[in-house]
């Protein structure tokens, strides 16, 4: 197959504590990949208030700074070659989240994505991805994105089928239609994770993807690029657009549309006082 995304803007870095491969060499991977715009979304650091408290999958706050400047340097040395905007990765939780604006704020960062792993401060708590037939679990999943999206600081929400509900059908159908129907309103994409196609996880889940697609809300396509090999993996990728057509889901292609959520985003995020 030769066809392959033309951006991305879910890449990590090695600071994320569970990913490998230098950031040279995943700009140089995506310009080999035909990738015209690449965004560096790693794991946003949480402000734990507890002395001594560390992420196991996030970089600390005081890694922020020199992952934006890296990234910045190194936007100005390719930018002949292909266009790099910089951003995180992060859940919304209420307890941290303000900071965290700030925190994107005071360093000029272009963008945010949702992925909510989490509803509350990890570590210690419960995966969103973990097994559960808690309907109350699933509602919470479901009004925490949608809170989080109605900020309009997120471009889009990174795995919306995340939550790994292995309840009723009809409880999953009930929660989900909300969810792609509250983020359409909201003029907010999903993002199809090309790394949980190749991963063989529970997600890109198929329930989730013919909501989606009676919905009418469209897709994004997210690399969730942890490792060069992910950075260049056509085959999932065309896996992931099977899913799609066969859903009627519409896959947003053009680079250009992608930055006109960027940018809507940027200004809410450096904008907005009431957070």
């Amino acid at each position: 197959m030769n066809d392959f995304t033309k951006y991305n803007f879910h890449t990590h870095t090695y600071r994320c504590k569970h990913a490998s491969g230098t950031e040279r060499e995943y700009i140089e991977s995506a310009i080999r990949s035909g990738i015209k715009i690449l965004g560096f979304a790693d794991h946003v650091p949480c402000p734990f208030k507890e002395k001594g408290r560390v992420s196991g999958i996030r970089m600390d706050m005081a890694q922020a700074p020199e992952y934006v400047c890296t990234l910045k340097k190194l936007k100005e040395e390719y930018k002949k070659d292909i266009d790099i905007y910089i951003g995180f990765e992060a859940e919304y939780i209420p307890e941290f989240y303000p900071e965290q604006v700030e925190m994107c704020r005071q360093l000029d960062c272009d963008y945010m994505i949702m992925g909510p792993h989490f509803l509350s401060g990890e570590p210690g708590v419960l995966y969103t991805g973990v097994e559960t037939r808690d309907t109350e679990r699933l509602k919470a999943y479901v009004d925490s994105v949608l809170e989080g999206a109605a900020t309009g600081h997120f471009m889009y929400i990174a795995h919306p089928d995340l939550i790994n509900f292995t309840g009723e059908e009809k409880v999953y159908r009930s929660h989900i239609r909300r969810l792609c129907e509250g983020l359409k309103e909201l003029d907010v994409p999903v993002e199809i994770n090309v790394v949980g196609m190749a991963g063989n996880r529970h997600y890109p889940t198929p329930l989730f993807w013919e909501i989606a697609g009676q919905t009418g809300i469209p897709a994004v396509a997210g690399l969730d690029a942890h490792s060069i090999r992910d950075m260049e993996n056509r085959e999932a990728y065309g896996r992931c657009l099977e899913l799609l057509d066969k859903n009627n889901v519409r896959l947003i292609t053009e680079p250009e549309q992608m930055l006109l959520y960027m940018n809507r985003t940027k200004n809410v995020l450096q904008l907005d006082e009431n957070v």
